[in-house]
């Protein structure tokens, strides 16, 4: 096993493991800083191991972290509907 599977093995462990603690707001800046942390390990591991490898860290990444992809979504979403509905 290299490296960088290793890293994002490690990384997938930390934040299911802190995801289990309790937390004041939610998990809120401790997922950013785990965005933040956890995209350049993906990027290495998608070019190390090959494109298959990088979406299957991608979605069990996404898994864990879905609420903030909810919330982008979500404002994304908004800006689409009010930039079609102008006139």
């Amino acid at each position: 096993m290299n490296l960088s599977i290793l890293l994002a093995l490690a990384w997938l462990v930390l934040v299911n493991l802190r995801g289990m603690l309790p937390s004041r707001d939610n998990h809120w800046r401790f997922a950013y800083g785990m965005i933040g942390i956890g995209l350049p390990i993906l990027a290495y591991a998608t070019w190390e191991n090959g494109l298959w490898t990088g979406l299957l860290i991608l979605v069990a990444a996404m898994s864990l972290l879905r609420w903030p992809l909810i919330r982008l979504g979500r404002k994304l979403k908004a800006v689409v509907v009010k930039h079609a509905t102008r006139p």
